[in-house]
């Protein structure tokens, strides 16, 4: 099967706030610098703007955005569930919208202001105790994200032989690439892998630094048809295959229970987003994965056939996943070291990647793979140039 949308829409600009700790800005305030710095470069008017695509956390509502920002009428919106299962889905949807004529011009984005603990979902747990599942994890002490993580860790490390020296590897890999980017929070801060040995754990066996940053700040994309990128300011980037994906039997970030709970939502998106695909993972130069949490990669990795089973762990030896190597990730620093907006610097930074203007810029790279989190619905694509 071949993907009707394939190549029919590309991603005509990007925008980026500030990154940070207790930005003085509100997310709806955030959410409209991003989308206008999108916009300008792009070279298109907000006026123009007849589609809105974000997450179901999103606090910066559509109406709110079209009035701030004085956007056209809306005849698209829709909003992707699950955090940061969401981010890829973003740019389907908007695909989705534009490719069936829907809207002209959709804008994908995600504003988030994570520096205050009062904020995240474990210091509500109180009254977040709301779905069945949690009944049979909160009580036993799995209460926060990294508690679940540490599960799908420990079985991994168990049934494939994987270690901390692998956790590091990814840890270590990505600060560097941060290091390069100017914009990325942990830009000016090395690390070595002796400081991530010694670094405190969270949740045995993930340590501080196998986890995502908490901060502030928000992106948006632009896309358009493929034809109408053509007459923009910026050079196209092409939204080559798409797709989404939940394994028959899942639960969001608690597997636990399943058959097999190493069989993440992403082997369900991967079987649709390859067999659309003209590219495949053999072809991918550059990739960007969602990593909230350092083992995540692993998952991916297998998940989409870039390796196999099992050696998820393995194939971030030698430098593989670094520039110059096999298959750099998360060039910009990724969640862990660049920003955490729920994966949507995933896909800025694919962008850049395609147009060549990464700070850790794959020399060449004709084609770039963005994934969400392989633990919620997730979503995937292939961008190319």
């Amino acid at each position: 099967m071949r993907s009707p949308l394939k190549d029919r829409t590309a991603i005509a600009g990007i925008g980026q706030t500030v990154f940070g700790k207790g930005l003085p800005d509100s997310e709806l305030a955030l959410a409209c610098r991003a989308i206008k710095l999108a916009l300008e470069d792009a070279g298109i008017d907000a006026k123009e703007v007849d589609g809105l695509v974000s997450y179901s956390m999103q606090t910066a509502e559509e109406d709110e955005v079209s009035s701030a920002l004085g956007l056209g009428d809306l005849t698209f919106f829709s909003r992707l569930p699950a955090g940061g299962g969401g981010s890829a889905g973003t740019i389907c949807h908007a695909a989705l919208g534009v490719a069936t004529g829907q809207a002209d011009v959709v804008v994908a984005y995600r504003s988030r202001k994570r520096s205050s603990r009062a904020s995240r979902v474990w210091m509500q747990t109180d009254e977040r105790v709301d779905r069945p599942r949690e009944m049979w994890t909160r009580p036993w002490g799995v209460v926060r994200p990294v508690d679940e993580l540490a599960l799908f860790m420990r079985r991994y490390m168990q049934q494939y032989g994987a270690t901390r020296e692998h956790l590091a590897n990814i840890a270590v890999a990505f600060r560097a690439h941060a290091n390069r980017n100017p914009a990325a929070f942990m830009h000016s801060r090395p690390m070595s892998r002796e400081e991530y040995m010694a670094a405190r754990w969270i949740s045995d066996p993930l340590c501080l630094f196998d986890c995502c940053l908490e901060t502030d700040g928000a992106m948006a994309a632009v896309i358009v048809s493929a034809e109408r990128a053509k007459d923009l300011k910026q050079k196209p980037v092409y939204i080559h295959a798409v797709a989404q994906g939940v394994v028959s039997e899942s639960a969001t970030m608690a597997n636990f229970f399943s058959e097999d709970p190493l069989h993440t939502q992403a082997h369900a998106c991967a079987k649709s987003l390859w067999r659309q695909s003209d590219i495949q993972p053999a072809d991918i130069d550059v990739a960007q994965m969602y990593d909230a949490f350092t083992p995540e990669i692993f998952f991916c990795l297998e998940a989409y056939g870039f390796c196999k089973r099992g050696e998820g762990a393995a194939f971030t030896e030698n430098g593989n996943i670094t520039l110059g190597g096999k298959l750099p990730l998360n060039t910009s620093g990724g969640g862990l070291s660049e920003v955490y907006l729920h994966g949507f610097n995933m896909i800025v930074e694919g962008v850049k990647q395609m147009r060549g203007t990464s700070t850790a810029q794959v020399p060449d790279a004709e084609s770039c793979f963005v994934c969400a989190s392989d633990l919620n619905p997730t979503g995937a694509f292939v961008l190319r140039r």
